[in-house]
């Protein structure tokens, strides 16, 4: 069994290789491949001593996890390869849980994903940002702990290097594989994926995930939601907030002050009612509520902002064969 890690060298990759080591067996090759675009130096570990003869630290482009994933399974030299993320803790048993799952099965199944548990506070609603997640735990095929066969791989051409972020690029691949004809499956084992700290503004910044998004629909078809389990999203109540709120601007910029104040009263409540959707589950904190409100009134547009902008790159994208999945049956 090979682990592969990609990393941007955060912190958090040492607590992981501590786990590996204290975990029981010990994988046959540990590959953390070093994403870092700008790296000064080498990565800040501090090496276990029983990962000295299986870990080896592989160079990438720089593009995302997508492309760092596929340096380390290429590199890699067993039938099965096991992707974790760099922000998770496996578990002491976890090697010995992947090697069950593993287990007898038909080679028919491509992948067996991890169970991962998000730990969320006791005494208080979890704050935004730790709902968002939480959501790791119900997600399909999510490549924080998710298994692979390599020859499988190498059939439908490993991940689409042209998702830049971690998002969408583990049900792009998930989709391919069934598409295939190939079956995935959910394994017992489990490890942890800790909450950890984030800007007060995270969830401006994951709105560029909207352009993943037109992606995924140029790639999958309408139904690319409901096929990768995917959560059905805002995007028609973001783009009427969006709309009312440019329409409110044209209209003060004309003189046009009634229709300005409706507009601007739709945008207001449009606004309001994703701030309370944010709030009401949550601690409900001064702080949090004041952030989701201010939040909550930049999300639509920005959101929209990223659409549009993955529609505009769509057809460059699609014509970009050289870091789209090239099946080894092709």
């Amino acid at each position: 069994m090979t682990v592969v890690v990609p990393t941007c060298g955060r912190p958090t990759l040492q607590r992981l290789l501590d786990a590996l080591a204290a975990a029981a067996p010990l994988p046959r090759a540990v590959l953390v491949v070093d994403d870092r675009r700008e790296p000064h130096g080498p990565l800040a570990v501090d090496l276990p001593p029983v990962l000295h003869d299986r870990l080896t630290v592989l160079k990438s482009p720089g593009r995302g996890p997508a492309a760092a994933r596929n340096v380390g399974w290429r590199a890699a030299r067993t039938a099965w390869v096991a992707f974790l993320d760099d922000d998770v803790v496996p578990r002491p048993d976890w090697l010995a849980g992947l090697a069950d799952d593993l287990a007898g099965l038909p080679p028919s199944v491509a992948g067996v994903q991890g169970a991962l548990v998000v730990p969320l506070p006791d005494d208080r609603r979890p704050t935004d940002w730790e709902r968002n997640v939480a959501g790791l735990a119900d997600a399909r095929w999510a490549t924080a702990d998710m298994a692979y066969r390599r020859p499988a791989l190498e059939q439908v051409g490993g991940f689409d290097e042209r998702f830049e972020r971690a998002y969408r690029e583990d049900a792009d691949l998930a989709l391919r594989m069934r598409r295939a004809g190939f079956e995935l499956r959910r394994g017992t084992r489990n490890a942890e994926h800790p909450v950890g700290p984030a800007s007060p503004l995270v969830s401006l910044r994951l709105q560029a995930g909207n352009a993943d998004d037109v992606l995924m629909a140029a790639l999958h078809g309408r139904t690319w939601r409901r096929d990768s389990g995917a959560h059905p999203g805002r995007r028609p109540r973001h783009i009427a907030v969006t709309a009312a709120g440019a329409l409110a601007l044209a209209a003060a910029g004309s003189g046009q002050r009634r229709l300005a104040a409706v507009a601007g009263a739709a945008f207001a409540a449009g606004a309001a009612e994703l701030a309370w959707a944010r709030i009401a589950p949550g601690p409900r904190t001064p702080r949090e509520v004041a952030l989701m409100l201010v939040t909550s009134a930049a999300i639509p547009p920005l959101a929209v902002t990223h659409f549009l902008a993955g529609l505009t790159r769509r057809r460059r994208l699609l014509r970009d064969h050289g870091r789209a999945p090239h099946p080894a049956h092709a």
